[in-house]
C-alpha cells in the first residue's frame, strides 16, 4: 500500500511555504484505524441477528442464539485465530444498494460459504466478523456442513464478539483432523462512507450524484464485508459473485467468467461471477460496482485498464498512467524473473480512498490524484507521484501477493521493499528524470528524523507485539516504508544488484503463493553470495549484517579522525542525554558498510563491524588540503561526523569547486551538519557555514537539504526575534538562484529540461515567495490577479500553481480567499483542486483559517480522506497552528468516536500540531493534553504522541542553547 498522506515534491513545496519542519515525517498509515482501546473480553455477547431479504433489511429478533459466559482467556479473548482450521476456498455473493433504504441507510446483501480443512481436532470456530447482521439459519447465525463425506457436528450456540471481531461458533461434538466442511453464512452490512472494508464513494457529474461500492480490506477490514478468517497467512482462493444494476461495470480481482441478468424483486439485475483466484490473503480481495470508463492496451499477454469517473477519462487523465504501467510492469517480470502471475491489470482511481493506494491483486486501487494525470492542470511533481505510486503497487504483485509475509510484525518488509524498487520501476519508465536520486532526500532523510528519536521502534517487531487492529495499523509508518527502503537499498548496494536480484528471484520461486518470514529472504539472498566463486566477501553472514539494522532501532553517527585514521559509531539521538529504554541485544552497535573516497580520487569499501577502529586509508590530515568522504551516494543507512580539520577542508572545496564533490553528497554533508548539530556532535554555527556556497550551487537536492534543515530553524524562531535576520540572509543566498531560474525559463514561460531542474525551479520560487523576495511576490500576485480578472483561462504553469496561489491568498485577504474556495469548488482535476486545497491553508487571517477548519470537518465541503491532510496544512501556518490546537485539545474524544474508524491519521495530525512546540508551556499543555485524553486513548496515534513529548524536550533545549549564537551568526552574514 503506497503512503497514504503522501505529499509530491510539488505538494511538498506549500509545506515549504507554511514552514514545514526538516523533521516532519510522511507516514504511510493502513486505512484501518480500529481505534479501541484492548479490553480484556469476558463475556461472550448477546447479539440481535437479522433476518433480510433481497432489498429490505427486517429485524427480528433470535431468542435461541445463545450466550454463555466463559473466563478469561477463552479462543475468543485473544487477538489471534487459533490454528487449528486452514480456510481452503471462499464463495462470496454480494449485492450493494446503490441508493439508500428507508431508514437513510445504503447498504449490501450477501451470503458466502468458505470451505476450510480441519488440522487439529477442535469443536470451536472463530472466524472474523465485523459490523454484519446475519440471517438465521434456523436458530443460529451460520450452518456447517461436511464436504466428502465427513460428518458435521452439530451447532449448540453461535454469537459474535464485537470487541474481538469474532463470530464464535461452538459445536456438539469435534471436528475430525484432515477432514474439509464448509460454513455458510447469509448477512447484510452497512455500506457506508468510512473509507474501509465494502463502503460507499461518491462523485458528482453533470449535476447528478453517482455512488461506487468499493472497497479497502487492509489490514483487517475483509471482516467487514464478509465473514473470513482474516489474517494473512490464512491463505485461499476467492470465488466473488456481484450482483449490480445493469448500467454498472462489476471489477474484481479476477476476470468475469460470466454475466448474466436476474430478476431480483422485481427489478432486473446482472449477476456477474468471476474466475476465482489464485491462493491469496484476504487483505488483497477488492471488488468494486460503478459506472467508471476505461482506456486499455496489452502488455504482451496482460490486458492493462486504467478506470475512472467517465469526464476523467474521456479527458485523458488516464493516458499517462497507460503509458507507464506497461514498461513498469515488464521491468518487474524482469528483476524477478517471474512472469506477472495474472492475466489482467486493473487499476482504478477512486473519488474517496484513504490510503495513497492499494496493491490488491489484479485491481489497484488509488486516490484519484495517484493514478490520474492531466498536463493542462497537473506539475511534475503529481506526475511523479503518478508513476512512483504505480511502480509501488505493482512492485507488491509479487512482493507481498505472490509471496506474503506471515503476519503483520514484518510489515516492514512488505512495504519497505516496494517503497525501495518504487525508484527502480519508476526509472524504467522515466530513465531521463534520476529518479532513483531523490530516495535519499524523500526517505531517508525525512524517516531519519523519526529514528533519532529514543522513541523510535525497529524495522521488525516480535510477533506477539502486534495484535490488535489499532496495533498494527501503528505499524504502517515511516519506518516500515522508508526506513525499510534505505536498508533495503544498502543491501541491495553492498551485495551488488545482480547478486541481490538472484537471491531475490530464488525466494519469490521458492515461496509463491504462500507465506514467509523475513529470515527467509536472507537466506536466499545467502545462498546467492554462497554459490560465487572467488567473489564479495561480507564480514558475517547476511543475517548476522542485517539483523543489526532491523532488530534494534534507529541508526549509528560513524566519527572519523582524519589525523589518526581512528572510527567509531555510536547510537544517533537528536536529544543525547535521552534515555533508550528499549533494550537491543546488539548494544546498539551495527555491522556497517562505509563507502570511502578521498580528495585524490582513491576510494573503496570497508566494514565498521565494532564501535571502534582504525583504517590507515582514512588518516588524511598529513596532506595539505587533502580531505576524507565517507557514504559515498549516501547508500548506508547513518550519519557522518569528522574532525573540525576535515570538515572545514570539505567546506574549502564547496567554496571552490563544489562539483568535486558528488551531489548526493554535497547534500549530505548539510544534512548530516544539520542533525550532528542538533545532537550537539558539532556546533550549529559549523552546520550553518555549510550553507554558505549554496549562492553558487545550481543543483536541486543540496538547496532542498538545506532548506529542509533551514525550515527547521524558520518553524523555531518564526515567533522571535531570530526570524527578521534568517529571513533576509536565505534571502540573499536564494536571489541568485531566482535570477538563473528567471533567465532559463524566460521570465518563467518555459519549462527547465528535466526532473531534476523542474523540482529546483519550484523550490526556488516557493523559498523567494515564503521569504518574502519582492519580485517573487509581486509575480505571484500578477499571475493570481490575471486568472481571477479572467477565471476560465488559468496561464499559470502547473509547476508553479501552488507557491502562486499560496503567496497570492497570504497577501491576498478574504478576497483572493474566496476566489480560490470557489475555484476549489469547481475543479474537476484532483491535482488542481489538491493544490487549491492546500493553499487555502495560507492565509494569514485567523478567522478565515477558523472557518476552513470547520470546513475540513464537513464532508459536504472536504472529502473525508482529505480532512486530515487540511488540518495539518493549517496547523503548518504559524497563525493556524494555535487554532488547530486550541481545536484538536476541545475536540479530541469527538475526533476519535467520530474519525477512529478508518478515514483520519491521528498520527500526523499530533505531528503537525505539536511541530512548533518549543516552551516548558507548550510541553505543559501536551502533557495536560496526555492526561485528560488518557481513557479516550489515541489509537494509531499513540507512538506519534510519545514521540511528540519527545522532540518538544528537545526543542527547548536546543533554542536554549542555540538561540544567542544563530542570531548572532544570521546578522553577522547579512553585514
Amino acid at each position: 500500500m503506497a503512503k497514504g498522506f503522501y505529499i509530491s515534491k510539488t505538494l511538498g513545496i506549500v509545506g515549504i511555504v507554511l514552514g514545514l519542519a526538516a523533521v516532519a515525517t510522511i507516514i504511510a498509515l493502513s486505512v484501518v484505524y480500529s481505534q479501541e482501546k484492548q479490553k480484556a473480553a469476558t463475556t461472550p455477547t448477546s447479539t440481535t441477528p437479522t433476518s433480510t431479504t433481497p432489498g429490505t433489511t427486517n429485524t427480528s429478533t433470535s431468542t435461541n442464539a445463545s450466550t454463555t459466559v466463559g473466563p478469561l482467556e477463552q479462543p475468543w479473548d485473544l487477538w489471534r485465530l487459533p490454528t487449528d482450521l486452514q480456510p481452503e476456498h471462499y464463495t462470496v455473493r454480494l449485492q450493494p444498494f446503490l441508493t439508500p433504504d428507508s431508514r437513510g441507510l445504503y447498504v449490501f446483501e450477501g451470503n458466502s460459504s468458505v470451505r476450510f480443512t480441519c488440522l487439529n481436532s477442535t469443536d470451536l470456530i472463530l472466524i472474523h466478523s465485523k459490523k454484519l447482521n446475519y440471517t438465521l439459519q434456523g436458530t443460529h447465525l451460520v450452518s456447517l456442513t461436511g464436504v466428502a463425506g465427513a460428518p458435521a457436528p452439530s451447532i449448540t450456540r453461535t454469537w459474535l464478539e464485537p470487541d474481538r471481531e469474532y463470530l464464535v461458533v461452538q459445536l456438539s461434538g469435534h471436528l475430525q483432523a484432515n477432514a474439509a466442511y464448509e460454513l455458510h453464512s447469509t448477512f447484510t452490512g452497512e455500506l457506508a462512507d468510512d473509507l474501509a472494508g465494502f463502503y460507499r464513494s461518491e462523485y458528482v457529474e453533470d449535476g447528478e450524484t453517482k455512488v461506487v461500492a468499493t472497497t479497502q480490506m487492509q489490514a483487517a477490514d475483509a471482516r467487514k464485508a464478509f465473514p473470513c478468517f482474516d489474517e494473512p497467512a490464512m491463505k485461499a482462493t476467492f470465488s466473488i459473485v456481484l450482483i449490480h444494476p445493469s448500467d454498472h461495470t462489476a471489477l474484481s480481482n479476477m476476470p468475469v467468467h460470466n454475466s448474466t441478468v436476474i430478476d431480483v424483486g422485481g427489478k432486473s439485475w446482472n449477476e456477474t461471477t468471476f474466475e476465482p483466484t489464485p491462493r491469496m490473503s484476504t487483505y488483497l480481495v477488492a471488488f468494486i460496482v460503478s459506472q467508471f470508463e476505461a482506456v486499455e492496451n496489452f502488455q504482451d499477454h496482460i490486458l492493462i485498464r486504467i478506470w475512472g469517473r467517465p469526464r476523467a477519462i474521456v479527458e485523458g487523465q488516464g493516458a499517462y498512467a497507460l503509458n507507464v504501467t506497461g514498461p513498469i510492469l515488464g521491468f518487474f517480470e524482469k528483476h524477478y524473473n517471474t512472469s506477472y502471475p495474472l492475466s489482467k491489470s486493473d487499476q482504478v482511481a477512486l473519488p474517496d480512498f484513504n490510503a495513497g493506494a492499494m496493491e490488491n491483486w489484479g485491481l489497484v486501487t488509488y486516490r484519484e490524484n495517484s493514478l490520474l494525470f492531466d498536463p493542462l492542470f497537473s506539475s511534475i511533481g503529481n506526475q511523479e507521484r503518478v508513476v512512483t505510486v504505480i511502480a509501488h503497487e505493482l512492485a507488491h504483485q509479487w512482493f507481498g501477493n505472490l509471496v506474503t509475509l506471515r503476519w503483520w510484525n514484518d510489515l516492514w518488509l512488505n512495504e519497505g521493499f516496494a517503497s525501495y524498487v518504487e525508484y527502480l520501476g519508476a526509472d524504467a519508465a522515466e530513465p531521463d528524470w534520476r529518479i532513483k536520486d531523490l530516495m535519499v532526500s524523500n526517505d531517508m532523510y525525512r524517516v531519519m528524523a523519526t529514528d533519532a528519536l529514543a522513541s523510535s521502534h525497529p524495522l521488525s517487531f516480535k510477533e506477539n507485539e502486534i495484535n490488535t487492529p489499532a496495533q498494527i495499523s501503528e505499524v504502517f509508518d515511516s519506518i516500515a516504508y522508508s526506513k525499510g527502503a534505505a536498508v533495503l537499498r544498502m543491501l541491495s548496494e553492498f551485495l551488488s544488484e545482480d547478486l541481490f536480484k538472484k537471491g531475490l528471484q530464488s525466494y519469490l520461486q521458492a515461496f509463491q503463493y504462500n507465506n514467509t518470514v523475513y529470515n527467509d529472504l536472507w537466506n536466499h539472498l545467502q545462498e546467492a553470495v554462497d554459490a560465487q566463486v572467488g567473489g564479495l566477501q561480507l564480514p558475517g553472514t547476511i543475517q548476522e549484517i542485517m539483523d543489526t539494522w532491523t532488530l534494534q532501532m534507529g541508526f549509528p553517527v560513524l566519527t572519523v579522525n582524519t589525523a589518526t585514521g581512528l572510527v567509531f559509531q555510536k547510537h544517533f539521538l537528536l536529544d543525547s542525554n535521552s534515555t533508550v529504554e528499549r533494550p537491543s541485544q546488539f548494544d546498539y552497535t551495527w555491522i556497517v558498510p562505509v563507502s570511502w573516497m578521498t580528495s585524490d580520487n582513491s576510494g573503496g569499501m570497508y566494514w565498521l563491524t565494532g564501535a571502534l577502529d582504525a583504517n590507515s586509508n582514512f588518516s588524511t590530515a598529513g596532506v595539505p588540503g587533502r580531505w576524507l568522504l565517507l557514504n559515498l551516494n549516501v547508500t548506508g543507512y547513518f550519519r557522518v561526523n569528522y574532525d573540525q580539520e576535515n570538515w572545514s577542508r570539505l567546506m574549502a572545496q564547496l567554496e571552490n569547486a563544489h562539483q568535486n564533490i558528488p551531489v548526493l553528497n554535497r547534500a549530505q554533508m548539510i544534512d548530516d551538519a544539520f542533525n550532528l548539530a542538533r545532537a550537539q556532535h558539532i556546533s550549529t554555527v559549523l552546520a550553518l557555514n555549510t550553507t554558505r556556497y549554496l549562492t553558487k550551487e545550481r543543483d536541486y537536492l543540496p538547496w532542498d537539504a538545506a532548506l529542509s534543515n533551514l525550515g527547521y530553524f524558520k518553524i523555531m524562531f518564526d515567533r522571535s526575534e531570530v526570524y527578521g535576520p534568517m529571513k533576509k540572509y536565505v534571502q540573499k543566498q536564494v536571489t541568485p538562484l531566482f535570477h538563473y531560474f528567471r533567465d532559463l525559463t524566460v521570465n518563467w514561460t518555459r519549462i527547465p529540461d528535466g526532473l531534476m531542474n523542474q523540482y529546483n525551479e519550484i523550490l526556488v520560487l516557493s523559498t523567494a515567495c515564503s521569504y518574502g523576495v519582492s519580485d517573487c511576490e509581486a509575480l505571484a500576485m500578477e499571475l493570481f490577479d490575471t486568472w481571477r480578472r479572467n477565471p476560465s483561462t488559468n496561464s499559470i504553469p502547473p509547476n508553479l500553481r501552488s507557491t502562486v496561489y499560496c503567496s497570492a491568498i497570504a497577501t491576498g485577504g478574504e478576497e483572493a480567499w474566496d476566489f480560490a474556495w470557489k475555484m476549489f469548488l469547481n475543479a474537476t482535476v484532483v491535482s488542481e483542486a489538491d493544490k487549491l486545497r492546500g493553499a487555502l491553508a495560507c492565509s494569514l487571517e485567523p478567522w478565515i483559517l477558523q472557518r476552513y477548519l470547520q470546513y475540513s470537518l464537513d464532508p459536504t465541503k472536504i472529502r473525508r480522506q482529505d480532512a486530515t491532510s487540511t488540518i495539518n496544512s493549517i496547523a503548518r501556518n504559524v497563525v493556524g497552528q494555535s487554532l488547530v490546537w486550541d481545536f484538536v485539545r476541545a475536540n479530541w474524544k469527538t475526533l476519535f468516536e467520530q474519525y477512529g474508524g478508518g478515514s483520519f491519521s491521528f498520527s500526523s495530525l499530533i505531528q503537525s500540531v505539536t511541530q512548533r512546540f518549543a516552551t516548558e508551556y507548550e510541553l505543559k499543555q501536551l502533557e495536560q493534553f496526555q492526561a485528560d485524553n488518557a481513557q479516550v486513548g489515541f489509537g494509531s496515534g499513540e507512538r506519534a504522541l510519545q514521540q511528540a513529548l519527545e522532540k518538544t524536550k528537545a526543542n527547548i533545549k536546543w533554542v536554549a542553547e542555540n538561540k544567542v549564537p544563530i542570531l548572532q551568526w544570521f546578522e553577522r552574514e547579512i553585514q
